[in-house]
């Protein structure tokens, strides 16, 4: 019998191929009962991987967002249990909305008594399901294809804001600095990393080296890297300026 995990992978495999997914169906295919394949795509339409239509379940239309949750996904995965594994009640945590940090409230809605600031309306969604968890949504304007929230109003409200830990994903870690490629993305990493008094960063492997646009901090800001993979030139790099790397198997 499949886990969780390995189902709702299935799922999102048939509705990458554009069909329509039907509970019957998919509970036939997938040795589950109804019951669970409802919650497994009530659980893909919340984290916005596919929509919920009656009796069953189709695709969004995808955008780069959507198409980063399907890239990478064992290592994202394997990336997040590790940070979420070393979270306690009382953390304070600010998360910018990305692939990575996404499949991370996932994990964080099994975790209990955390304080949860984003911008993400997916991450706090599932992050508020945890047992006692606290969660700000911050808000401003509204942009769909990341259901999240962007521009001044956001940047300010950080600012009055003030948590343990910034736990952000980048499109790019070199040995200059984290960077981003998306301008208002990167104005709200860069608020969260001034208001908190750790930086985490979650990047998998693809990411290593990758050249950026905009900077976010430079590499001896950054605490703590979770990745799947980093070359050794760039890791001797962050043991240099005294970043902790972490690496994780998927």
């Amino acid at each position: 019998m499949m886990n969780a995990e390995a189902r709702r992978d299935a799922i999102l495999s048939r509705a990458r191929s554009g069909a329509r997914l039907e509970v019957e169906d998919l509970a036939l295919t997938l040795g589950a009962s109804r019951e669970t394949i409802r919650r497994d795509l009530a659980r893909l339409d919340r984290a916005g991987l596919l929509r919920r239509v009656h009796g069953g379940a189709q695709a969004v239309q995808e955008g780069p967002f959507h198409q980063r949750m399907h890239e990478a996904v064992t290592a994202k995965r394997a990336i997040a249990r590790h940070l979420a594994a070393g979270l306690r009640p009382g953390d304070s945590l600010f998360l910018d909305t990305g692939s990575t940090t996404l499949y991370l409230a996932e994990e964080l809605s099994r975790c209990k008594g955390l304080i949860v600031i984003t911008n993400s309306a997916d991450i706090a969604a599932l992050c508020h399901r945890g047992e006692g968890n606290r969660v700000i949504l911050l808000g401003g304007e509204f942009r769909a294809e990341g259901r999240e929230t962007l521009g001044p109003l956001v940047v300010a409200q950080i600012g009055q804001l003030r948590a343990a830990r910034a736990v952000l994903t980048v499109a790019s870690v070199t040995e200059r600095g984290i960077h981003d490629i998306d301008p208002a993305e990167a104005e709200v990493a860069r608020a969260m990393i001034l208001r908190a008094d750790r930086v985490t960063v979650l990047a998998d492997g693809s990411k290593m080296g990758r050249a950026g646009v905009f900077e976010l901090a430079p590499l001896s800001a950054v605490h703590d890297i979770v990745t799947d993979h980093m070359p050794d030139p760039l890791r001797r790099a962050a043991e240099v300026v005294g970043t902790r790397v972490d690496i994780v198997n998927p």
